[in-house]
Parts: C-alpha cells; sequence; structure tokens
C-alpha cells in the first residue's frame, strides 16, 4: 500500500456484565470512561469506551457488554493479550494495587527490555502492563483510584495469535508497519517510529486451539487513519488486492471500515476525527447515555432495556491534574 498508519486507535473487546466491567476498569485500572453509548449495531447493549483524560486515539479500550454472556476462548486467529503503557518505575506500584483488589497477579517478568505484568479482567480478557526504558510522554488520567504518577498512559501493543505467521506478517507490511524485533516465537512489527501505542506482537502458536470471540475475548482491533480521505483511499487499495472490506460506518466519534486478517483477526481502520467532545463537554465524558441522531427517536425504549450504571468516581470533581489533561 501507499497508505501507512500511524499506530493503533482502539481495542474492542466483549465482556459479561457491565457493572462489573465498569468498576474493574475505572477502579482498578483508573482508566477514564469516556463514552457511555450502545452497540450502533445492536443498541440492545451498551458500548462503553475506557481511555485517558480526553479518549484519544491509541488509549481506547472498548467493551460491548452483554449479561449472561457465555465465555469465549483465546486461541489462534485473535487478539490475545491487550497491553497498556505505564512508567518505568510503576511496575511494583501495580502488583501491590491489584493484589490489594483482589486481582490474581504475579511477578513480573522482563522482555524485549521492558517489564511486563500480566492478569486477567473479571470476565477472562488477558490485560498486560508495560513498562519500558524509553517512556511514554502521554498525558494520563488522574482518576480518583489511581495516581497520575503510576497511571496508565494509553495502549502498548496487541498481541496477535497465529499458526503461521507469514501471511499477517505480509498484511502488516501493506499496512505500513516494519519489523522491530524477535522474541522466540513472538514477531514485534510497529508502525512509523514505533514506540507506545505503535506496537502488535505476532505470537506464533500452531498447537493452539483455535479462538472463539465471545465474553472475555477481543472482538476487533483498530488502527489509525488521520482523516476520512486516508480512511477512503485505504479502502480502494485493501479492494483492489481483493481484501473483503466493509463500507465506511459511521460511530458517531470516528468512521471505520472492516477487514480480516489472512490469519482471521478482525481489524478496522478507524478516523481520528472527531472525537469524543462533538456531543458532549470535555469535563463530563461519560457521565450520561450518548445515543447518535439516528437512534434518539428510540431513547426510551433503548434506556429502559439497559440495565443501571452506577459510575463510580464520576460524579465528583475531577482532580486538578486530570482537568489539565483534558485541556492539553
Amino acid at each position: 500500500m501507499t497508505l501507512a498508519t500511524s499506530g493503533l486507535h482502539h481495542v474492542t473487546a466483549i465482556a459479561g456484565d457491565p457493572q462489573r466491567n465498569v468498576d474493574f476498569y475505572l477502579k482498578a485500572l483508573g482508566l477514564r470512561l469516556v463514552k457511555t453509548t450502545v452497540n450502533f449495531d445492536d443498541p440492545g447493549t451498551y458500548h462503553l469506551y475506557y481511555g485517558d483524560g480526553s479518549g484519544r486515539p491509541g488509549s481506547l479500550l472498548t467493551f460491548f457488554p452483554w449479561r449472561g454472556a457465555p465465555s469465549g476462548r483465546r486461541g489462534t486467529g485473535q487478539a490475545t493479550t491487550t497491553s497498556f503503557s505505564v512508567p518505568e518505575a510503576s511496575i511494583g506500584w501495580w502488583q501491590r494495587h491489584l493484589a490489594d483488589l483482589g486481582v490474581d497477579v504475579g511477578k513480573a517478568r522482563s522482555r524485549d527490555d521492558e517489564d511486563v505484568l500480566t492478569f486477567s479482567d473479571p470476565d477472562g480478557l488477558a490485560i498486560a502492563l508495560v513498562a519500558h526504558p524509553q517512556g511514554d510522554p502521554r498525558a494520563p488520567w488522574d482518576s480518583a483510584f489511581v495516581p497520575a504518577e503510576h497511571a496508565v498512559r494509553g495502549l502498548h501493543s496487541v498481541t496477535l495469535s497465529v499458526v503461521r505467521e507469514d501471511a499477517t506478517l505480509g498484511l502488516l507490511t501493506e499496512m505500513g508497519l516494519h519489523h522491530a524485533s524477535d522474541d522466540g516465537n513472538r514477531i514485534r512489527y510497529a508502525a512509523g517510529d514505533g514506540g507506545p501505542g505503535a506496537f502488535v506482537d505476532v505470537l506464533v502458536t500452531p498447537d493452539a486451539p483455535e479462538g472463539l470471540v465471545a465474553a472475555g475475548t477481543v472482538h476487533h482491533v483498530a488502527w489509525r487513519a488521520p482523516d476520512g480521505a486516508t480512511q477512503r483511499a485505504w479502502r480502494e487499495e485493501l479492494v483492489g488486492q481483493g481484501v473483503h472490506v466493509t463500507g465506511i460506518r459511521d460511530r458517531q466519534y470516528f468512521t471505520s471500515i472492516y477487514f480480516r486478517e489472512p490469519s482471521g483477526t478482525l481489524l478496522e481502520i478507524a478516523t481520528d476525527a472527531p472525537g469524543f467532545a462533538v456531543d458532549e463537554p470535555l469535563l463530563e465524558l461519560g457521565r450520561a447515555l450518548k445515543l447518535p441522531p439516528w437512534l434518539e427517536p428510540s431513547r426510551e425504549q433503548i434506556e429502559a432495556a439497559l440495565p443501571k450504571l452506577n459510575l463510580p468516581g464520576l460524579d465528583e470533581e475531577p482532580p486538578v491534574a486530570a482537568r489539565q489533561a483534558t485541556d492539553e
């Protein structure tokens, strides 16, 4: 391709109980709930977006939570781990913090000059916190639950599990990513200049079972496009190569196209704009249910079908540092 992504936009996963999901990602990980909306393709369930102070591309983990959803299975043809970037000296703090909350977390391990702490969320989604010597200049969300000096800076990387790597690596190369490093059966590719938020690790596991997408697994991985014109050009190139690509879909806060990489993982190209402040002020992000214009006529029915959410910390005035982060 003649186009190249600058890095990850967001990761979307499937969860079970939405209240349990909110409690974990606000209290345990200290992320900001930047948008409370619904799945536009199935408005009977929430779509919850977590990220930094303003929900910048590259900071976002989102969920479709269905009460009673069956558990999925991590395996090949999936994104199997979502990793976040944290400060280099914070891994010990995170071990204690998570353990105090009853999260089953072990010792950090070193990989590619990084310290990696892995654990699972309440639905079994694999999460990693990665501390790295190069640092991360992105501003944190100074939540009521995690102090800014230890807070998540944004996405670090995703791991794609594959039986064979050749075709997947070929597509990543076509998307403008390049080889960054090898660690056994783990092959790292990077977008742009690399760094946190621009990595994908391809894990070659030929004996692993095939993944099953349901609760506790990743639904898709989104990569960044700066604007709609670039996204349209990207779609034309993919279609020209014989890739089955959806039409452009309006997600209110960005537009999207979807396609599968050769091993089966669903990928998305999402635009950076317009962002999450198009329908509510930055300081009020996530506090109210927001619907796109075409669903507003059904608001009463939609709200009646959704379970009520208690949003811990969101009724309090954000800390000064957090208000500054949203203004940057």
